[in-house]
């Protein structure tokens, strides 16, 4: 009867695990992190030779924990995800930029200041006309100042938040080490095995949001990651986690992985939203730099010509604009009243227009207005493929989702399937146990 005792005991033992992962599969059918488990069910066998006692089995056991895990799977959702993550920091990067180009007014302000110049053509003389040119180059000043001020605010919002997301690079490769710490203290083919491998693949999907990465498992189930490609810098290994940084030298951004021991390395990311930031960083920086050369030479093009004629009174122009040495989208006008305005040509008289003229003139072969209309329509024509890029790359990333929620995901119908058929093992196996004490009692009340 002991034999039969011990058959039911561990058919009862058995399925109590197996009822257990069942269970813990359906209470975790919601969460994406989580990977499906399996009960490894086998028969405890008898001995061999001279350590054979019994003609029949011991029994059975579930010796391990199997978890459902995909790699492939795995790599592929980082993958597509990380490119996602680019392209849709690039996008609000691009929207910024939109929006500081038309927060000034600067090209209808360039336009109304060029109007002003070809009114005062055809009547040189009037105090009215002056005055409105003088205050549409003042508009003209003050439109470049905010637009680039407005670019400027934006390039110190993206450094806030990279620096941001380097921190929160760096906190996820500690995370990643503490992982990779307790799985080689804990027992293989258990539950918790299994929740430091699902805890694992959840934080290494975090940081293929940020950047691109590369991913070694060893035979302990701990990662080595590597950022921006498998020939990158060490971000976190099985003994240390690296600090993540990010900084700017002018209009230069960098990221670089400082390990606990050694020299940061820097590291152009390919994808993630660090990649992405990278790259507004750029689209910011060169986008201030073309503004300020337009800058430069509407000031530098309105102030020669001033000093090439004649103002109101027939004295020499003087310069109109006055520009920042550092800085040509800082300007103002420095003529103190409209008959400053070198209408006319050398010598030409208040009624001559011929500087005017000649200003018109470089409006058009300067193309200054044409000039900004084209960081505008360069940076739409931009952002409208980005964004229709995100499209197809949140199809492929949804994709990637389904095929690894098919792969490693719960399904609750299997789900209740296994949950019935370890339901009557397990009552089948206390039944075992229930005979065996019964025949056991009618062998002992035998007289």
């Amino acid at each position: 009867m002991s034999d039969l005792l011990s058959l039911g005991a561990s058919g009862v033992r058995t399925y109590q695990t197996a009822l257990a992962t069942t269970s813990e599969n359906i209470a975790n059918a919601g969460n994406a992190s989580y990977v499906r488990r399996t009960p490894s069910i086998r028969e405890i066998t008898g001995g061999t030779g001279f350590n054979t006692s019994s003609p029949n089995g011991m029994g059975s056991s579930a010796f391990n924990i199997l978890r459902a895990g995909n790699a492939y799977a795995d790599q592929t959702l980082r993958t597509a995800a990380s490119d996602l993550s680019r392209t849709e920091a690039g996008s609000v990067w691009l929207e910024r930029i939109e929006t500081a180009l038309g927060s000034g007014g600067l090209s209808s302000r360039m336009t109304a200041f060029f109007a002003a110049g070809t009114a005062l053509q055809a009547d040189p003389s009037s105090t009215a006309l002056r005055a409105g040119m003088l205050s549409a180059g003042s508009s003209v000043a003050d439109a470049f100042g905010v637009t680039a001020r407005a670019l400027d605010d934006s390039a110190a919002e993206l450094d806030g938040q990279a620096g941001q997301a380097a921190a929160e690079l760096t906190r996820l490769n500690q995370a990643v080490l503490k992982v990779n710490q307790g799985l080689v203290k804990t027992a293989p083919g258990t539950s918790a095995m299994a929740g430091l491998m699902d805890q694992r693949d959840d934080l290494l999907q975090q940081m293929s949001a940020l950047t691109d990465i590369d991913v070694k498992i060893d035979d302990y189930g701990r990662a080595t990651v590597r950022a921006a490609g498998p020939n990158g810098p060490v971000l976190v290994d099985p003994r240390d986690a690296s600090e993540v940084a990010y900084g700017r030298t002018g209009s230069n951004v960098a990221l670089a992985v400082r390990p606990p021991s050694g020299s940061p390395t820097v590291f152009d990311p390919e994808g993630g939203s660090l990649a992405g930031m990278v790259e507004g960083a750029q689209r910011i920086a060169t986008t201030r730099d073309a503004l300020g050369r337009i800058a430069k030479d509407l000031t530098e093009t309105v102030n020669t010509l001033q000093a090439a004629g004649d103002d109101l009174k027939g004295n020499a122009g003087t310069d109109f604009f006055e520009a920042s040495t550092t800085d040509p989208t800082q300007f103002k006008v420095i003529l103190t009243g409209g008959d400053q305005i070198a209408a006319a040509g050398r010598a030409g008289g208040s009624r001559d227009a011929s500087n005017l003229v000649s200003l018109a003139g470089k409006r058009s072969t300067m193309g200054f207005e044409g000039s900004v209309q084209g960081l505008v329509t360069d940076n739409a024509a931009t952002l409208k493929q980005r964004r229709l890029v995100a499209e197809a790359q949140t199809t492929i990333r949804d994709g990637a989702i389904t095929t690894r929620s098919e792969l490693t995901g719960v399904n609750l119908d299997n789900e209740a399937v296994d949950l019935l058929k370890y339901q009557q093992a397990y009552q089948a196996s206390s039944r075992v146990i229930q005979v065996a004490k019964e025949t056991f009692q009618s062998i002992l009340e035998i007289r």
